[in-house]
């Protein structure tokens, strides 16, 4: 078989986070051993991990020319790791491929995460016993494959309860439901070596090869990243997997427009963007007398929206339904996803701009974007749209969540050049007037009021809006009958 992935992509780490490739200049039993079982185990659901031996490294790169292995030892090294890989308990068997770059041969092997994790492994694989006791369960730790440590091993074990949604098998779909049109132009698209093959190959060889499929012969499904990301009609078994843009010119809704997003996951995604871009997006050029060069300024830049909006279709969940939705006005534009930031991310890192997520709720589709170079590495989306945004001369973003973090809401606001003060002040009038329209016929509990508005929950900007018109006098606040804080217009 080929492997569905770019080799030189792979071997200079541009699709695949470092962390996550092993390059050996030979093959050595006992660590790729250890890496393997490491990989494996995927502590951080991030996907497994690549091994390429043929390769030196210097300094964490690639060393060229490549050194390769010879062809005639390369039969009995594959024999010899079938062997090796039975110290790994419970067994795991990688998927390993021969592969001639640049005029001689390396081995590339993909462990992805296992569904028997967590995994151990014997410490000397080429001891002639390898009782249990020398057994150990490995992980990986930034770059490094090291022996998990007494609370780690706890861990390993909690994890090992739940696969990531997007790698279980989706057992109401069939394999007919993949495209083998989707999958061969994903192989296209990424330059990858089974492309050439797959003009031979059925959509079910080329879907195993891919690692879109699970279960016995008798009754192969399809897993879910393969149902999101390479079938037509994905809403058939997710119907809620889309993008909605909405554009509301007018605070009335006078002239909103809607654009729905269907299809495979990646599709929506760069259609949404590419719609974004030619609809939303515009530019003004300042020119200076005190500067030679002109000052470009977007209203949004389209970089912020790009990282915030695939972060979106990586991370929200495909369990839950609700779309993805952008919400533009002639202020911010607001992209909201389900549920909202882990619990391993602190309110704290939240307010700070520091969001480095600990678990990953979508491993496969992670790998699949970054593969398309919809998305980047690991943590980098949040901290390249704060980069576009300060060289663009653009507020931050800000966050908004419930106490529960059902869902997230992340709003870009417009550069400052675009909006004028008659702008600012009709966009509280309008706001005001909301308010008070939607408390005209009854009095309502803050809460009440942000549900009647649409909102999930309360926002910031309602609690200043409400408080200003408290202060000015056009709201007060009542207790009712049954004690409760209610708000009216006077």
């Amino acid at each position: 078989m080929a492997l569905p992935i770019n080799i030189e992509d792979l071997i200079n780490k541009r699709t695949v986070e470092s962390s996550r490739i092993e390059l050996k200049s030979d093959f050595n039993p006992n660590t790729i051993i250890h890496s393997i079982c490491a990989f494996a185990n995927d502590i951080d659901n991030l996907g497994g991990g690549y091994i390429v031996i043929g390769v030196e490294e210097k300094d964490g790169s690639p060393v060229f020319p490549v050194k390769g292995i010879e062809q005639h030892r390369i039969d009995n090294i594959l024999k010899d790791l079938v062997g090796y890989c039975r110290c790994i308990e419970p067994l795991y068997n990688p998927i390993v491929e021969p592969v001639l770059f640049n005029d001689v041969y390396i081995l590339v092997i993909w462990v992805s995460g296992g569904y028997g994790r967590p995994y151990k492994a014997s410490k000397d694989v080429l001891g002639k016993e390898s009782p249990k006791s020398n057994k150990y369960y490995y992980i990986r730790k930034f770059s490094s494959t090291i022996i998990a440590s007494p609370d780690e091993e706890k861990e390993l074990f909690y994890i090992s309860t739940d696969i990531p949604f997007d790698d279980r098998p989706n057992l109401i779909a069939d394999v007919d439901d993949l495209d083998i049109g989707l999958m061969r132009n994903h192989l296209k698209e990424i330059g990858s070596t089974l492309y050439e093959r797959s003009t031979k190959m059925s959509a079910i060889e080329i879907a195993k090869d891919m690692q879109l499929l699970s279960g016995p012969t008798e009754r192969i499904k399809p897993l879910n990243v393969g149902i999101l990301m390479f079938s037509e009609q994905p809403e058939k078994y997710f119907r809620h997997a889309r993008i909605e843009v909405v554009d509301i010119p007018d605070p009335t809704g006078t002239n909103m427009t809607e654009k729905v997003f269907t299809g495979p996951i990646q599709r929506q995604l760069k259609d949404a963007l590419a719609y974004i871009k030619n609809y939303t997006i515009k530019k003004v050029i300042i020119k200076e007398k005190s500067k030679a060069e002109a000052t470009e300024i977007y209203n949004y830049p389209y970089t912020a929206i790009e990282e915030i909006l695939s972060n979106s279709v990586y991370h929200r969940s495909y369990q839950i339904n609700e779309p993805i939705t952008v919400r533009i006005t002639p202020y911010n534009i607001e992209i909201t996803s389900f549920p909202g930031f882990d619990r391993s991310i602190s309110d704290k890192n939240i307010a700070d701009y520091s969001i480095r997520a600990r678990i990953y709720r979508n491993r496969r589709i992670g790998d699949f974007l970054k593969e398309l170079r919809l998305i980047e590495g690991r943590n980098t989306g949040f901290p390249n749209a704060i980069k576009a945004l300060k060289e663009n001369g653009s507020d931050l973003f800000t966050f908004e969540m419930d106490d529960n973090r059902t869902y997230l809401s992340v709003t870009i606001p417009v550069h400052k050049y675009f909006i004028t003060e008659n702008d600012k002040e009709n966009k509280i009038t309008a706001y005001e007037n909301k308010i008070t329209a939607t408390l005209k016929e009854t009095p309502l509990s803050m809460t009440e009021l942000a549900h009647a508005m649409g909102y999930k929950g309360i926002t910031a900007k309602l609690k200043k809006i409400v408080s200003e018109m408290i202060l000015k006098g056009t709201l007060e606040k009542i207790v009712d009958n049954d004690n409760k804080v209610k708000l009216k217009t006077k």
